[in-house]
């Protein structure tokens, strides 16, 4: 299976950001990706005041997703967006999952919200707006089951053992991390979700400023299950692909089986 993970810059402009998500699907097609991932919030970045009317799961933003999915014969895991919340103060952060037909496979909404608050560096109260999710969700994408996570989620290993037990071959990770935490934490959290899950990760990453005055790392990229970057990209919206082979990940799996020797006592 080849993937692509897209790198973009989304800013306060909502349909200026949905038609460079749409031609970096493109790209992807172009460059014989069977599945191609979109950042979180690929909707929208930018003051809070400005934020799209939130939207189901079967409105505008998944219909046109969809159909892209269905016009390039891919497979489209379209980041996450604003969807409706269980009130008027709060929204879902959602993934959202579309087949070769276009047809929605699977929905993730985030579990873990970005609540910190790190002096003259960051600070951000992601659960004054959003509302958890509550489901861990994996997917069957032609044969992989792949588990779905956003961001934050990266820090939390018990989520993606979770996955892991539940078949997962590889994970997904939509993001938008922050250029403070990411030239630390990014690439190293990324290693160590594929090493001990001995998993593919397939992280596609926000790049780059938006208002109100925030930064985003980049450096999506590709972990296969011994912890080798297969391709990351540089700074910069655009796409890279790499290959997941499968046999790789049953022959680490068979030589080091670390997930077989779980002792829970």
């Amino acid at each position: 299976m080849k993937v692509a993970v897209c790198q973009v810059n989304s800013r306060h402009d909502r349909a200026a950001n949905l038609a460079v998500a749409h031609e970096l699907l493109q790209r992807a097609a172009d460059a014989g990706a069977d599945l191609a991932v979109l950042p979180e919030y690929v909707d929208y970045l930018g003051p809070v005041d400005g934020e799209p009317k939130p939207e189901s799961v079967d409105g505008e933003f998944a219909a046109s997703f969809a159909d892209t999915a269905r016009r390039l014969n891919m497979w489209v895991v379209a980041g996450s967006f604003h969807e409706k919340g269980p009130d008027s103060a709060h929204t879902y952060n959602t993934s959202l999952v579309f087949g070769r037909d276009g047809e929605l496979a699977a929905s993730y909404r985030k579990i873990h919200l970005f609540d910190i608050d790190i002096p003259d560096r960051v600070s951000y109260q992601e659960s004054r707006t959003v509302a958890p999710g509550l489901d861990v969700v994996t997917v069957d994408i032609e044969g992989v089951t792949i588990g779905m996570s956003i961001c934050y989620d990266l820090r939390f290993p018990e989520l993606y053992r979770r996955l892991a037990t539940a078949g997962a071959q590889a994970l997904l990770m939509p993001a938008a991390f922050t250029a403070h935490t990411g030239r630390d934490h990014w690439e190293v959290l990324l290693r160590a979700r594929a090493v001990e899950n001995q998993c593919y990760v397939i992280a596609a990453g926000q790049t780059g400023d938006h208002e109100p005055g925030r930064s985003c790392y980049g450096r999506s990229m590709v972990v296969d299950p011994w912890g080798i970057i297969l391709a990351q990209a540089p700074d910069g919206v655009g796409i890279m692909t790499a290959d997941l082979d499968l046999d790789r990940l049953r022959r680490i799996r068979q030589e080091l089986p670390s997930l077989a020797n779980r002792r829970l006592t």
